[in-house]
């Protein structure tokens, strides 16, 4: 029996394997050489293979019940040819997915053996129309024969223009109706039918990891067929929020509508409403299927044009005639230059101003990534983090910023003027890398500004969710705790690496919108304020340490939900490089926030976006929202199986480890104490997810490649770049990072695998060979990596004269960014010169952004003090490659005079004389008034 559990994420890869090897099995009985004990072996495979199919088959309409059980019946008769023969004809149209076209159902409750032969669907003319294939789960106590009966009047709808065609699945209580949705990635509507039980009689032992207990009680409890349809129609959509929703009933249909509306997207009556129901069906997964901007730029496309403004390229004009580029479109294709136009009009439209398909393309995706509003990008998520702190900062906010995050962060903060106060990550040492922001660090800054009476100063935190190395925070408790604090304070949620997040029951708790969702909902509960008001005074009474170890709770009278995600759509979903997309779940947003939006989004955006671009978002939404779970439990199972692959290869676990939870979340982190919450099961990882403060995402793999005497940048570029073609991005002094995504395939992971057995065998030959002295040195090598650790510096502080007398730590960015401007005010000095000055106790103030890759974020900022500890953190890092730093230079730096004069005038504002800084004419600095 399989361990259906250790199909970490999809079943329906544990599911194909099953009839795969079945096959296999099946096979080797027809042969006339399979005899004896040989035989008896191949039997048992074959009926512990079925055992394990059975509790799945009644998820999937394809083969279904009814051609499964004609499998098993020929299995126990002994009838081996015709068995096989069936399995291998199941196995064809599974592994080609020909099922899809719905021919294979349509004699499958009649005696034939095989509807189709999939090689006739295959040698079907390239014109014929393919249409998209998905399922529907029906949730009601049916007999065999009236199973057989909806089938057949479910087909008798179809004509041959439908846009779709679907086949049913139907299960008779709330458990399987749960497990269905779980397990079955085609399900793509749900009809809730009165009669069904909260408990299967069937045996769902080894189905155990996906079953609801909570709601199978609750639907005991509740003996009103419409409470209960409520109860599983709720839970269906907290799992799978894209499935449409149908009830049918038989009584008082127009009271139940006004009732349980809100709940699906339409009520029949049972023996009115079955046509309708079919063509509701297919109208409401035509709603999602529906790309509004890609469609009009096809249709744009073939239509003549006369193009008397830009774009010579526009339809390929300025290319097709050219007699040395004509390359170009036998590289590219004829279709993308057809779509090249400048138009905003002609069933087109403007990105700055859409009224349009770009509109609906945009209210699409918010309803698609559960926002209030979504808004295209095309310049990427540097960008779009721009645009949201332009928005939503004014100069002299103080903003809380995790300081490991994008660099396009910590340029946004100087454009907008922000008072910025750095947030610390815990540190992996042993890594040489951070994790994430401790809600313990937040709030004690949070609280520092309450004491200082600057809690009104305070506008925005901005965090990183999740981080690269994949730390992902509790995004609700983080937004409610400090809320608690500052009830108006806006959240932006850098989603760069999680746009996927959402397209999964688990990390979908954890994403911005789900979780801004989630609050508001929580803030209007009734017995949220009943149990707010009982604990207020117990609040009221608190210092500042206990509010620190206390979870805290948002006043639901002043707590407004704000939040903004940024995502980066090309990183982990379907779209052109630079494509990403602003989400905003804000109450105030039309009060506070539309106007200054709009003005910001002019100001970043161009007026000339690629349409290229925003169509390919545009479809890449509708992969998401029709094939998105699908796509992301995929995703994870492979990830997961990289996973063991690397552990449980003896030549690789010698140099090389998969880093799990507990390497990478320190253990005060993680009150479940689960190590490794989804490879001991889907229930842990639920239960990890629901309780700890940080949680790992198991679709990245961080590498622990001490072991191998090289290090991160080296391991990247000599071996996997450079020798095998595998491209990374992400390295530490000791790791490197793999990412999975949604076109990974199992044949990629395969490739990676080969590929690190080949350099760990090389590696393996070469130390076996390696004299005396060479010995030594890679063992010192390897010493270096694996225990000899860098400490990684906190924030060493801003300079006084960036932080006007402030007793907090907030500094402003913009002016100590902007003195840089004039060479004057600078001067450069070597790691040596700089170690001298601090040795003599002098202060240096870098004049830029200092950023070495690894690890990829800024170790200073404009207007920071330089520390030893920084400077040997740069040095033990022993990269090639620091952003702000010049090899035959050293690093920029102000002089001390500029920072005389710098700290006069800021003396001089902090005494309420406001004054300007400018470079004077010969490049001193000149105090000016206003």
């Amino acid at each position: 029996m399989a361990d259906i559990s250790r199909a970490y994420n999809s079943v329906g890869q544990l599911r194909a394997d099953a009839w795969c090897r079945l096959e296999e099995a099946a096979d080797r009985l027809t042969r006339s050489t399979t005899t004896g004990v040989l035989k008896e072996k191949y039997v048992g495979i074959c009926r512990d293979l079925l055992t394990d199919l059975t509790p799945l088959e009644p998820y999937w309409a394809f083969p279904g019940s009814p051609q499964f059980a004609r499998v098993q019946r020929l299995f126990a008769a002994g009838s081996y040819d015709k068995f096989a023969a069936l399995v291998t004809h199941v196995n064809r149209a599974l592994t080609t997915e020909s099922y899809r076209s719905g021919h294979e159902h349509t004699a499958v409750d009649a005696a034939d053996l095989f509807p189709t032969d999939p090689r006739q669907l295959e040698s079907q003319p390239a014109n014929h129309r393919e249409q998209p294939y998905f399922e529907v789960l029906v949730v009601e106590k049916m007999t065999e024969a009236q199973e057989r009966a909806l089938r057949k009047e479910v087909r008798s709808w179809r004509r041959p223009d439908d846009e779709f065609i679907y086949e049913l699945v139907v299960v008779g209580s709330g458990d399987e109706a749960l497990i269905a949705a779980r397990l079955n990635v085609n399900l793509q509507a749900v009809v809730i039918r009165r009669r069904f039980s909260h408990q299967s009689a069937r045996d769902l032992s080894t189905l155990a990891e996906f079953i609801d207990a909570e709601l199978t009680d609750e639907l005991a409890d509740h003996q009103s067929p419409d409470d209960r349809a409520e109860i599983l129609a709720t839970s269906l959509a907290e799992l799978r929020p894209e499935l449409d929703l149908y009830l049918m009933t038989e009584i008082e249909v127009e009271d139940i509508a006004g009732r349980l509306g809100q709940h699906f997207r339409r009520v029949f009556h049972a023996r009115e409403g079955m046509l309708e129901l079919h063509l509701s069906i297919l109208h409401g997964v035509a709603a999602r299927y529906r790309t509004p901007f890609f469609s009009a730029l096809k249709q744009y496309s073939h239509r003549p044009t006369g193009v008397f403004h830009a774009l010579p390229i526009s339809q390929g004009k300025s290319i097709v005639a050219s007699h040395w580029i004509k390359d170009m479109v036998g590289f590219y294709g004829l279709d993308v230059f057809m779509a090249e136009t400048s138009a905003t009009c002609g069933g087109l439209d403007s990105l700055l101003d859409p009224i349009g398909p770009l509109r609906e393309a945009q209210e699409l995706a918010s309803e698609t990534y559960g926002s209030r509003r979504s808004y295209f990008v095309t310049n990427g998520t540097s960008t779009a983090n721009k645009v949201v702190t332009q928005a939503l900062v004014a100069p002299g906010d103080i903003v809380l910023l995790d300081r490991n995050c994008h660099q396009s962060h910590h340029y946004g903060m100087m454009l907008a003027g922000a008072h910025v106060v750095y947030l610390e990550a815990y540190p992996l040492t042993e890594y040489s890398m951070y994790g994430a922001v401790p809600l313990h660090e937040i709030k004690s800054k949070l609280l520092a500004l309450r004491a200082a009476g600057k809690l009104d100063r305070v506008k925005m935190i901005s965090l990183t969710n999740c981080t690269f190395d994949g730390i992902v925070y509790d995004v609700t408790r983080v937004m409610e705790e400090c809320l608690a604090i500052k009830p108006d304070l806006v959240f932006l949620w850098d989603e760069a690496w999680f746009a996927f997040a959402r397209f999964h029951p688990v990390y979908r708790t954890r994403t911005a919108m789900a979780s801004a969702k989630a609050l508001r909902a929580k803030l209007q509960d009734p017995s949220y304020i009943a149990h707010y008001e009982s604990t207020l005074d117990a609040q009221a009474d608190m210092s500042d340490e206990d509010l620190l170890a206390t979870r805290l709770s948002p006043d639901p009278a002043r707590a407004r939900v704000r939040v903004y995600a940024t995502q980066s759509t090309h990183k982990t979903l379907t779209a052109l490089r630079q494509g990403s997309m602003i989400h905003v779940f804000d109450q105030d947003f039309e009060q506070k926030v539309a106007e200054s939006f709009h003005e910001a989004y002019m100001a970043h955006t161009s007026t000339s976006p690629n349409y290229q671009i925003l169509a390919s978002l545009d479809l890449g939404r509708r992969q998401v929202a029709l094939e998105g779970v699908e796509l992301v439990q995929r995703q994870l199972e492979n990830a997961m199986q990289l996973r063991d692959a690397i552990d449980n290869h003896p030549l690789l676990r010698k140099y090389v480890s998969c880093l799990r939870t507990s390497d990478l979340i320190p253990e005060q982190y993680r009150p479940s104490r689960i190590a490794q919450p989804l490879r001991s099961g889907l229930r842990n990882m639920m239960a990890a997810w629901d309780s700890d403060e940080f949680v790992l995402d198991p679709s990245r793999i961080t590498l622990s490649i001490g072991n191998t005497g090289y290090d991160g940048d080296q391991f990247k570029r000599q071996q996997l770049m450079d020798r095998h073609g595998v491209q990374i991005n992400k390295t530490s002094r000791n790791t490197v990072l793999f990412m999975t995504n949604i076109g990974t395939t199992r044949s990629s992971v395969a490739f990676l695998v080969e590929v690190l057995v080949k350099i760990a065998r090389e590696l393996e030959e070469q130390v076996s060979e390696m004299s005396l002295g060479e010995r030594g040195r890679f063992e010192r090598r390897v010493h270096r990596l694996t225990r000899q650790s860098i400490p990684l510096p906190d924030f060493s502080g801003f300079h006084p004269a960036f932080r006007n007398g402030e007793s907090t730590p907030e500094g402003d960015v913009r002016p100590a960014f902007y003195l840089s401007y004039n060479d004057a005010n600078c001067e450069y000095l070597s790691d040596s010169e700089i170690d001298e000055r601090l040795a003599a106790g002098r202060q240096v103030v870098s004049a830029t952004f200092v950023t070495p890759y690894p690890p990829g974020f800024p170790v200073l900022v404009p207007g920071q003090l330089f520390s030893p500890q920084i400077l040997a953190f740069i040095r033990d890092l022993d990269t090639p490659e620091v952003h702000g730093y010049r090899p035959d230079y050293g690093y920029r730096v102000y002089t001390e005079k500029a920072m005389e004069i710098v700290s006069g005038t800021a003396a001089a504002e902090s005494n309420g004389h406001r004054t300007l800084v400018s470079a004077g004419s010969e490049g001193a600095l000149e105090p000016g008034s206003d």
